[in-house]
């Protein structure tokens, strides 16, 4: 089994995305990035060979490292023991004597949960998404993030769509607090935006759409 978070922390102004990934006992790393704006600004990398070959106990304690390694990061973030430069947003410059450029409209991106009927098995989440435009056209690249309304603690996982439009997310079932409870996918790229809400039900089989 692959674990991994994808988290945002926001210091004032500025979001960064915090990503942390078990890359397989073939590599037997942990890899935590850190972006903004499209910019990798930090990575922190560990290995866990001394749990190789993994069994049941390796693999509880490979999941408590990469939790570990993701908490630490973000915490040190937010704290500010891991010093982290601003993205700079280069500004347009446009000459008077021309005119204002002209912005594009946002269109509309299709999200699909693909397995919308098993997305939820006991207390573990996975969601495939697929995202196109409306016209029928896939789009990779797209960011994709998930989050729970009325979860006792806000987290949102992220994750880009791969070459085919497609995206993997995985995550544990937040404690849920409010009786309205939904799952939230977004998804944008450049000028496309997208979302699906799916309303969630005391006990989740399939989550039925809003």
């Amino acid at each position: 089994m692959v674990f991994g978070h994808n988290s945002n922390v926001k210091l004032g102004e500025t979001t960064y995305h915090v990503q942390t990934e078990d890359r397989g006992v073939t590599n037997a790393l942990i890899d935590t990035t850190v972006h903004s704006q499209g910019r990798v600004l930090h990575r922190r990398t560990n290995n866990y060979l001394d749990l190789l070959p993994l069994d049941a106990d390796r693999e509880e304690a490979l999941k408590l490292r990469v939790d570990e390694q993701h908490r630490n990061v973000m915490e040190e973030i937010r704290n500010g023991t891991l010093q982290l430069p601003v993205p700079v947003v280069a500004k347009r410059v446009v000459p008077v004597a021309l005119a204002p450029p002209v912005v594009a409209e946002i269109a509309p991106l299709v999200l699909t949960l693909t397995n919308a009927k098993n997305w939820l098995v006991g207390k573990r989440a996975t969601l495939l998404v697929s995202v196109r435009r409306a016209s029928g056209e896939i789009v990779p690249g797209a960011r994709v993030t998930a989050r729970m309304e009325g979860a006792a603690e806000a987290q949102e996982f992220t994750a880009d769509t791969n070459e085919t439009g497609e995206v993997h997310l995985e995550f544990d079932m937040p404690r849920l607090a409010g009786a309205e409870a939904a799952l939230v996918i977004e998804a944008a790229e450049n000028n496309g935006k997208g979302h699906l809400r799916f309303q969630l039900k005391a006990k989740p089989r399939t989550p039925a759409a809003s």
